[in-house]
C-alpha cells in the first residue's frame, strides 16, 4: 500500500512537469501545478479577448491575433520563437501572436483547455496529444497545407515518417528531426580525481564512490520530470536490448523479459550506490542543470539540445560519453544504439479556430523558422527540414562528435513524448521515478509495470 501511495504521488509530480527543449523537447518554464491551473483561467480570459480582435480574412489588412501555446523557457526554446516572430512580421504583417507559455505538466493544461473549449489556435503537440485530439476532432488535418506550402519538399528524407500519424495524416508540422539522449560529463572533474570515462557498471560504481567521497554528486537528474527518469532507465535498458522502451511501447517486448528485468536491477544497484542526488525526483531541470554547470555534479543526462548551453558554460571541460554497459563487449556493441529518436510531434492547429486556415499557414511558417534558428543560432543540424542555412559559427565539439557518430547508429528508441501507448507512457514515467528514488525495488518496478499494462 505504501508503494502504491508513493506511485500516486509521483504521478502527481509528473502531472506538474514536462520536457525541457523538445526540440522537444524537451525542453519549458518551471511552474507548479497551482500556476498551471491559474494559467488555464488566465488563458480563458485572454482567449476571449483575442477572439474580439480576430477577422476571418488574411487579406483584409486588419490585424488577426492568433494564440499559440508553446515552450518558452530557455535559449533552446526562446531563440527559435523570437526569431520566428520577427520573420512573421514580414511574411504575415497583419498577424500577431499571443504567446501562452507551455506548462510543465505533461500536456495536462492543454487537455484542460481542449475540454473547456479554450484550445489555442496553434499549439505544440506531442504524439500523445495528437492521438488524443484525433479522437475528439480537436486537431486539424494538415495534408493540403503541407503540400501547398512546399513543406513536404523540404522535409529531409530520413524525417518524412515523423510528419505522419498512425492513420497516414499530418496533424503537426515537426521541427525536430531524430534526437538523442546524451550522457554528459565534466572532463575537468574526472581528470582532477584521476578517473577514466566509465565503460562498465563496475567502472561507474568506482566513479560514484570517488565523487561522493569528495562531496560531488555523481549524476544530477531532474527526476521531477518523468521523461528524464524514463530516459535514465532507457539508457540502461538499451545496453541489454536495442529495443529499449520503444519495443515496450510497441508491444514487441515485455517488461518481464530478462533484458528489462536486468536493466531494472542494474539501475536499482546504481541508485543504491548513490549515482543520483537524494532529492532526484523533486529536482527540476533548472536545479539539476545548475548542479552540473557549476561543477557540483560530475554527470548529467539530457537531450542533444543541451550541447549549446553546456558548451557555453563549461567550454572544453564538457563532453558526452557512450552509455556504460555490463562489460566491455556490451559497451562496444552498444555504441551503435542510442536512447531517443524522432516522433510525430510539432505545431498543430485547432480546427475550430475562427482563422483555422490562416493558423495552419502560420504554423507551417513558424516551423520552418524554428528549424532555421536552430541551425543558425543553436548550432543544431538535427532538424526536420532542409533549411539551406548555415550556422553563424562552427559547430561545438560535442555536436561535431555526434554528427560523426550518426552514420554508425543502427537503432534508436523513443523519448516519452514520442510514445504511442498512453498507458505505458504514464506508467514508465511514474514507475521509473519510483525506481530512481530508491523507494521501489527492481522487482516492484517490474510488478507495477506488469499490472499497469494488464
Amino acid at each position: 500500500m505504501k508503494k502504491k501511495i508513493l506511485s500516486s504521488l509521483l504521478c502527481a509530480t509528473v502531472a506538474a512537469t514536462t520536457i525541457i527543449g523538445c526540440g522537444q523537447s524537451a525542453q519549458e518554464t518551471s511552474e507548479s501545478t497551482t500556476n498551471a491551473t491559474a494559467e488555464v483561467s488566465a488563458t480563458e480570459a485572454t482567449s476571449e479577448e483575442a477572439k474580439t480582435e480576430e477577422t476571418t480574412s488574411s487579406d483584409s489588412g486588419e490585424k488577426v491575433t492568433l494564440s499559440i501555446y508553446t515552450q518558452y523557457a530557455d535559449d533552446d526554446t526562446k531563440v527559435p520563437y523570437d526569431y520566428a516572430v520577427e520573420q512573421l512580421k514580414e511574411a504575415f504583417p497583419n498577424v500577431e501572436l499571443n504567446l501562452i507559455v507551455q506548462a510543465q505538466d505533461d500536456g495536462q493544461t492543454l487537455k484542460t483547455l481542449a475540454a473547456t473549449g479554450q484550445l489555442p489556435d496553434i499549439y505544440q503537440a506531442s504524439t500523445d496529444i495528437i492521438n488524443t485530439f484525433r479522437e475528439s476532432n480537436q486537431i486539424m488535418v494538415l495534408n493540403d497545407v503541407a503540400q501547398s506550402t512546399g513543406f513536404l519538399d523540404k522535409l529531409y528524407e530520413a524525417n518524412k515518417d515523423l510528419a505522419y500519424a498512425e492513420d497516414g495524416n499530418i496533424y503537426a508540422f515537426p521541427f525536430s528531426g531524430q534526437e538523442y539522449v546524451l550522457w554528459y560529463y565534466n572532463k575537468a572533474l574526472f581528470e582532477e580525481n584521476g578517473l577514466e570515462i566509465p565503460q562498465t557498471y563496475d567502472d561507474l560504481k568506482n566513479c560514484i564512490e570517488v565523487f561522493k567521497s569528495k562531496g560531488i554528486t555523481p549524476l544530477a537528474l531532474f527526476g521531477q520530470e518523468g521523461w528524464n527518469t524514463a530516459a535514465a532507465y532507457d539508457v540502461v535498458a538499451t545496453r541489454y536490448t536495442e529495443g529499449g522502451i520503444k519495443a515496450l511501447d510497441e508491444g514487441t517486448a515485455s517488461i518481464t523479459d530478462e533484458a528489462y528485468a536486468s536493466a531494472a536491477k542494474t539501475l536499482e544497484e546504481l541508485v543504491a550506490a548513490g549515482l543520483f542526488q537524494d532529492s532526484a525526483t523533486t529536482t527540476n531541470y533548472d536545479q539539476a542543470s545548475e548542479m552540473f554547470l557549476s561543477g557540483n555534479a560530475a554527470m548529467f543526462i539530457n537531450g542533444q539540445w543541451y550541447i549549446e548551453d553546456a558548451t557555453s558554460a563549461l567550454g572544453e571541460n564538457v563532453d558526452w560519453m557512450f552509455y556504460p554497459a555490463a562489460d566491455e563487449a556490451s559497451y562496444e556493441a552498444g555504441k551503435s544504439v542510442f536512447s531517443g529518436g524522432g516522433s510525430a510531434s510539432g505545431f498543430a492547429v485547432n480546427p475550430d479556430s475562427e482563422n483555422a486556415e490562416l493558423a495552419a499557414e502560420v504554423a507551417e511558417f513558424i516551423t520552418e523558422k524554428y528549424c532555421e534558428a536552430k541551425v543558425m543560432y543553436r548550432h543544431n543540424p538535427l532538424v526536420a527540414l532542409d533549411t539551406g542555412k548555415e550556422p553563424d559559427s562552427e559547430y561545438p565539439a560535442m555536436m561535431k562528435k555526434l554528427s560523426d557518430t550518426l552514420p554508425t547508429i543502427t537503432a534508436t528508441t523513443k523519448f516519452t513524448w514520442g510514445l504511442t501507448n498512453s498507458t505505458f507512457n504514464d506508467g514508465i514515467q511514474s514507475e521509473s521515478q519510483g525506481l530512481v528514488s530508491g523507494q521501489f525495488t527492481a522487482e516492484e518496478f517490474i510488478a507495477d509495470m506488469t499490472d499497469i499494462m494488464e
